[in-house]
């Protein structure tokens, strides 16, 4: 690419808050065409750079270089749009021109609709969380950027809402930046991946090409660092006795030695310092050692909130060593089937049966177990300095150190921390209790892929049974042996991996849809009259019908097979495309059924 190309560019740009250093020194330029995955620790400064990118924030040292004509657009976190209004007014009040133009209409209106509204006529203030999430985007889409820069855009998005986003970001006529911890997102829809991390000379790590081969790149850097490390070390040990020896520095030789000796210990010691900040979360759960078959067991559970089924007839076994995962939109039910599972809530019909004495851990998503006035050491430690975690006593800096906690920050009150560090907080309190069963509400929210792929690690490893809550493909994916999917309208499915739980909802978007169709073309068939005698053409299509079907059948089991490779499960849009086929393939199996009957009777009654 040439220099011409860049849309905006960093110079030396540094930022801290509060005397705590962010990032400093970097230099970034993000291009035309380019989909930046934008990653790294909590901490790091990610949503920082985004803002500054923006204008929103100011760099403490640097520039940043916005390309002249350039259109950019932010969409940050929270929504920062007024409830009281419609969809419609939403739109249009962030366009320029606020007079409804024909042909800008039409154009909104196609992009409301390819996101689920259908209709603009909508009041914000009855849209969902995930709604309002998808409402943001399709704002920061209507404006036309040339650069969008996007913070954890698919927080509060179901799974449908996921897979509409990754469409949209796929192949987009935009550049953009976004910053997320969704690691199947990144994989399917970014070209270019950006790590911030201090571990990196630089400050970053810059990885043309997907997630996948930035994880490839990253880890031959570690190793390059391991190798970095050790050869500086055995260099360095060999200058040291030289020094030791205390040589004269009369000579301009012996003074550049002695001086470059000094300059390797200093390399050395920021190696090792970038080594030592490369370390995850010591994140690991305690089991109890229970050897009971059945730890849990539910049946016929149903609840229903506000005079809605939310599920019902629902059947749940929880065995050592299992993994269900629970998935649904928004408002379906999965916080409160975990807390009949946990006993916190009665179900309205059914029963929960637990095994003696059973020990249950039990995730708030809301972080309503943390006391937010509380310091950092009291919520990690609430008694003395000291916690006992797998019978060993840890001082609370060694704790807090293994859960990627400084010592700086013990002081700070809860409040202070961010997102994902108070849920590191939550999964350090809940580590040292030994448990049976772990009941895990959006675990992954806020949390850093460096923490996440541990805990991910540390749950793999669990020999209790684990029921979690998560809009995390690959999470559920590595983890789940059985997913259960509500739909809040009181159906619940299992299904054995993703690709089936999204061939079910595409299907089940398309049989939507075209009920309104096939009503009205019900409506418009006359009834045929009686003929005499059987056309030659219907008699040569019942004839052949069943081989038809047989086909039909087995281009509908073939898509299936399709779907179930681990290459498609990935790939979003292949995965996409597949259902859509798979759907049009069954209406076709159910159209020729049809076809079968109707022909059946119609030779019937002819025989009569």
């Amino acid at each position: 690419m040439t220099h011409s190309d860049i849309l905006v560019s960093c110079s030396d740009i540094s930022k801290s808050y509060a005397e705590r250093p962010l990032f400093s020194g970097l230099n970034l330029g993000f291009h035309a065409q380019e989909r930046t995955g934008l990653i790294g620790p909590n901490g790091s400064g990610k949503s920082t750079l985004l803002k500054i990118l923006a204008g929103i924030e100011v760099a403490d040292t640097g520039q940043v270089i916005p390309k002249g004509d350039i259109r950019l657009v932010y969409l940050s976190q929270s929504e920062d749009f007024s409830f009281d209004q419609s969809v419609e007014q939403a739109l249009w009040e962030v366009l320029p021109d606020k007079h409804p133009d024909p042909d800008m209409f039409a154009k909104i209106s196609k992009i409301a609709d390819q996101a689920g509204f259908h209709s603009l006529d909508a009041q914000v203030s009855t849209l969902s969380g995930g709604w309002i999430k998808r409402l943001a985007i399709v704002r920061a889409l209507v404006q036309e950027p040339d650069l969008l820069l996007l913070d954890e855009p698919t927080n509060h998005l179901d799974i449908e809402g996921i897979v509409w986003l990754e469409k949209t970001l796929a192949r987009p006529d935009f550049t953009f930046v976004l910053v997320s911890h969704d690691r199947a997102f990144l994989e399917n829809v970014t070209n270019k991946i950006v790590e911030l991390n201090k571990l990196y000379p630089d400050g970053f790590l810059e990885v043309k090409g997907n997630y996948s081969l930035f994880l490839e790149k990253r880890e031959e850097f570690s190793a390059s660092q391991g190798k970095l490390e050790q050869a500086l070390a055995n260099k360095t040990k060999r200058e040291i006795e030289w020094l030791r020896r205390g040589p004269k520095a009369r000579t301009t030789k012996a003074k550049s030695r002695i001086n470059a000796a000094h300059a390797l210990q200093d390399e050395l010691g920021e190696v090792r310092s970038r080594n030592q900040n490369n370390k995850a979360a010591g994140i690991e759960f305690s089991a109890t050692g229970r050897k009971t078959k059945k730890l849990l067991q539910a049946e016929g559970v149903s609840l229903e909130r506000k005079k809605k089924s939310l599920f019902q007839s629902l059947d749940i076994t929880l065995s050592p060593g299992s993994c269900l995962g629970i998935m649904g939109s928004n408002g379906a039910g999965k916080s409160s089937l975990l807390q009949i599972l946990s006993g916190d809530i009665a179900p309205d019909k059914g029963e929960v049966r637990r095994a003696d004495g059973l020990k249950i851990i039990y995730f708030d998503q809301g972080r309503e177990q943390l006391d937010q006035d509380k310091s950092l050491k009291d919520a990690l430690c609430p008694s003395g300095d000291q916690v006992v975690f797998q019978g060993r006593p840890l001082h609370v800096v060694s704790w807090a150190k293994r859960m990627r906690f400084t010592p700086e920050q013990l002081p700070l009150p809860v409040s202070k921390l961010s997102g994902g560090e108070q849920s590191r907080l939550l999964i350090a309190r809940l580590m040292l209790e030994t448990a049976d069963v772990l009941l895990l509400d959006e675990p992954t929210n806020d949390i850093d892929i460096p923490t996440l792929e541990i805990l991910e690690q540390s749950l793999s490893e669990f020999p209790g049974a684990i029921v979690l809550i998560s809009h995390d493909r690959m999470f559920l994916n590595n983890l789940c042996d059985n997913l259960l999917f509500l739909d809040g309208q009181g159906e619940s499915t299992y299904f054995a991996d993703i690709s089936q739980c999204l061939d079910v909802l595409v299907r089940k978007k398309k049989t939507r849809q075209s009920e309104s169709e096939s009503k009205e073309t019900d409506k418009t068939h006359a009834k045929p009259a009686r003929p005499c005698k059987m056309s030659y053409k219907d008699q040569r299509e019942l004839e052949s019908i069943e081989k038809d079907i047989e086909k039909a059948e087995q281009a509908v089991a073939d898509l299936k097979q399709e779907m179930s490779l681990p290459e498609v499960v990935v790939d979003a849009q292949k995965l996409e495309d597949l259902c859509a086929r798979l759907s049009q393939a069954e209406e076709h199996v159910q159209k020729l059924y049809e076809r079968w009957d109707e022909l059946e009777k119609l030779a019937e009654k002819l025989r009569m």
